[in-house]
């Protein structure tokens, strides 16, 4: 039997004590159930560092051949103290480059490196959402799909409001916009796009989600200002779906890295956030390697519109139309026999076409996007999608067919008044009601 698990060391310690008061190997190691060989192991380290010496040896290999030398941990762990966000890929690529002399080892060594200095926090695991079947374009090639987005809004140092709004070119990856605004209103947002558009050119399909100012859940064909200003560009609005971020990820995914490396903690001013947005810009854009690119720098990969910013804006027109008509102040469309009919006040001096269908409706059509259809023959007008809510005004001439809220305003009032020109519906419950004059 080998040594007694009992008072290890005590066993060792009669063993070499009795060899060394002359008993025989040969026989000791048989009366103590070891090999000759590991009997003389231990008297040989006995006699070489005394009773410490008959203690358990490490097993562990005195070399590791390919054991990564300390000079590169540490330059593995500087890179990442400086870029927090970067993993094993990203690190080794950008190393190998900017030091083509050093072996690197494979990044799940360095991602264990890195997780042994504490620089890897552990997130928790998330459920995969499922899959989005619907029809939203894939683009093939740079400037084919657009996306854009505010990232959720935090406090500043000064404890004012910010609300970075991002725009990124879905196939290069490449971020196009972060600009650190003060509200969520349009005016500031066209201004942030127009000077997208002028530097890299006008994209086919610009897709966001649902909120203002890109669209609108009560407007008619959730038009707002800015979605009709790009229609007016040749640009198509693709929208997600209600509570699906999912369907943007890849803009979602860079808003996650934005927030980490930008917002914590979070500068004094708009201002002094701004340089911390363009600084993350164009480290994102030519210095960060991509792994959806193999690799590569979105600035790389990406190449500008072959579509420029028109300057003035192009008149609308309508070929294939029977008449042209201009929104008015205050969103609506006059027909003939004096019937007005509300579309919009995010068309408001924009021009309309109006094209008889052969069931004797009029499609009333604005750039590319079809918005209903108006019935003379009733005075109503029907949205073309009819999940959005839009039942627009009918005139004086309306039919028991028109929306209520409209039947209700075109009724004389107690001291027999006529209606209002303007009769507010649910379509425009919640658009703000422009002055008159």
């Amino acid at each position: 039997m080998p040594w007694k698990v009992r008072e290890l060391m005590s066993e060792r310690m009669d063993f070499v004590t009795r060899l060394k008061n002359g008993e025989r190997m040969t026989d000791l190691c048989q009366e103590f159930g070891i090999s000759r060989k590991t009997g003389y192991k231990f008297w040989e380290r006995f006699a070489r560092a005394g009773e410490s010496g008959l203690g358990d040896v490490s097993r562990a290999r005195k070399s590791i051949a390919h054991k990564t030398p300390q000079a590169v941990e540490e330059l593995l762990v500087a890179a990442r103290r400086k870029q927090s966000s970067w993993g094993g890929r990203k690190l080794k690529d950008v190393l190998s480059k900017k030091h083509p002399g050093v072996a690197l080892p494979s990044p799940t060594t360095i991602a264990a490196i890195l997780k042994r200095h504490g620089l890897v926090e552990a997130r928790k695991r998330r459920r995969l959402p499922s899959r989005y079947e619907g029809r939203l374009t894939v683009p093939s090639g740079p400037n084919d799909v657009w996306a854009a987005d505010y990232k959720g809004q935090f406090r500043l140092g000064n404890r004012q409001y910010c609300y970075p709004l991002t725009a990124t070119d879905l196939h290069s990856r490449l971020i196009l916009a972060v600009e650190a605004l003060d509200a969520t209103d349009e005016e500031q947002a066209r201004a942030v796009f127009e000077e997208v558009f002028a530097t890299y050119g006008l994209p086919s399909v610009i897709r966001t989600d649902n909120g203002t100012p890109f669209a609108s859940a009560a407007a008619l064909a959730g038009l707002t200002r800015l979605s009709a200003y790009w229609l007016r560009l040749g640009i198509r609005h693709e929208r997600t779906e209600p509570a699906h971020p999912e369907q943007n990820g890849c803009h979602e995914r860079m808003h996650r890295t934005l927030k980490a490396e930008t917002t914590r903690p979070a500068r004094s001013n708009l201002l002094q956030q701004q340089e911390r947005f363009d600084e993350f810009q164009r480290e994102f854009n030519e210095e960060r390697p991509h792994e959806a690119l193999e690799m590569k720098r979105p600035a790389e990969v990406y190449r500008s519109s072959e579509r420029p910013l028109p300057q003035p804006l192009p008149e609308l027109t309508y070929p294939l139309h029977d008449d042209v008509l201009t929104v008015g102040r205050s969103g609506h469309i006059r027909l003939p026999r004096a019937r007005h009919v509300f579309l919009s006040y995010a068309l408001v001096q924009q021009e309309v076409g109006l094209r008889e269908e052969m069931d004797g409706r009029w499609l009333v059509t604005f750039a590319s996007l079809d918005l209903g259809h108006y019935d003379p023959r009733v005075g109503t007008f029907e949205p073309r999608d009819p999940r959005k809510v839009g039942c627009g005004d009918a005139g004086l001439w309306t039919s028991q067919g028109a929306c209520p809220q409209a039947l209700d305003s075109l009724r004389p009032s107690a001291d027999g008044q006529p209606p209002p020109a303007h009769i507010p519906t649910a379509a425009t419950a919640t658009e703000p009601v422009p002055p008159t004059g």
